[in-house]
């Protein structure tokens, strides 16, 4: 029989890879969009048929997670086998401009997903997304066994949704799990997060259409991988005999400053005469250092990320180039007469 999924955050970027994975591997897949004349829908359009005019692959829905009763009556007319919640208010520094909002979104949200797959679908498979903004300032690198040290709104919404994952999981005997993912990016990540802010910075100074790129902390380093792999291993986890919170990352860190060498350098430029580190863009509370240790989800699940960080940043280079109607060549081309536009003076600012 044909196996049925529900996706909340289909319309995002982890939304829109889980969908496309899961459509492969043969699913009917059913997506949560909020009540809105202004759903973006620009990531997953090539699965609604908007592109060729075709029968769309995958069945929206229009229900807020704050409304516990439609939402209930929704999951029991679908009566789904696998439902993933990726909806979220998902950055953190925008947490601590919304704290009361990314509640209700991220934790209170999961609760009322959750209490409507134990009504409406009791045998579903519910996976939780969960971050590894949750531990924090733990120290790295971390496992399933570090602790939870939350430092933001973002974080502590997260965890609040962990928690009761697993409560569910322990009073009611569901499958539910959360799966800790580390940092994960791609062409579809929102420039507002550090890694697309780059890459698309470096396109438009490319294109003349900006002068620098201003960022926070260059020495925060993350355990980076591309969203494409991490569905996957979302996936499997709902396919264990024994449900399991698991870790996923690559189990490699990096630091900002690597980040933007490697986009810069890509195309020839000196990323020191171009970006600066402001301190009005660093978070309240910062986290230095984030770093997996997937060494049971690489077991458990027999996965393993697929591309490194070097080779997403170039991904996501040449996506954002593309969209200025440039290519790699072009670029480098454009960047050799290029004339910095701050000065050195800037550098470690």
């Amino acid at each position: 029989m044909v196996r049925r999924a529900l996706i909340t955050g289909i319309t995002g970027q982890d939304g829109s890879y889980l969908a496309e994975h899961l459509l492969r591997l043969g699913y009917e897949v059913h997506g949560l969009v909020r009540p809105s004349t202004s759903v973006n829908t620009t990531r997953i359009s090539h699965l609604l048929g908007e592109a060729n005019g075709g029968a769309p692959q995958v069945h929206l829905h229009q229900c807020d997670l704050q409304d516990g009763g439609r939402l209930g009556r929704l999951v029991h007319r679908l009566a789904p086998d696998e439902v993933y919640n990726l909806a979220a208010q998902s950055h953190v520094g925008e947490s601590f401009r919304q704290p009361e909002h990314t509640g209700m979104v991220v934790a209170i949200g999961a609760t009322n997903l959750l209490e409507a797959v134990r009504e409406g679908a009791p045998e579903a498979r519910f996976y939780q997304a969960g971050s590894s903004e949750m531990f924090g300032r733990a120290p790295a690198p971390q496992s399933e066994t570090s602790p939870f040290l939350p430092c933001s709104p973002y974080a502590n919404a997260k965890l609040y949704a962990y928690w009761m994952t697993r409560t569910y999981r322990e009073a009611y005997g569901m499958f539910a799990v959360t799966g800790v993912l580390f940092n994960h990016e791609s062409p579809r990540r929102s420039p507002s997060f550090v890694t697309r802010k780059t890459t698309q910075g470096v396109a438009r100074i490319i294109a003349r259409r900006q002068d620098r790129l201003i960022l926070g902390d260059l020495e925060a380093r993350r355990d980076w991988g591309h969203a494409r792999d991490y569905v996957v291993a979302m996936h499997r986890m709902l396919q264990l005999q024994q449900p399991e919170d698991l870790v996923v990352g690559t189990g490699e860190t990096w630091s900002v400053r690597d980040l933007v060498q490697i986009a810069f350098e890509a195309v020839g430029l000196d990323w020191q005469d171009f970006v600066v580190s402001d301190p009005r863009e660093f978070r309240p509370t910062e986290v230095a250092h984030l770093q997996a240790d997937p060494a049971r989800a690489i077991t458990l699940l027999d996965w393993k990320p697929e591309t490194s960080f070097r080779e997403l940043i170039i991904e996501m280079l040449t996506s954002d180039l593309a969209l200025e109607g440039l290519t790699m060549a072009d670029a480098c081309e454009l960047a050799a007469p290029r004339i910095p536009s701050t000065s050195r003076a800037h550098r470690g600012r």
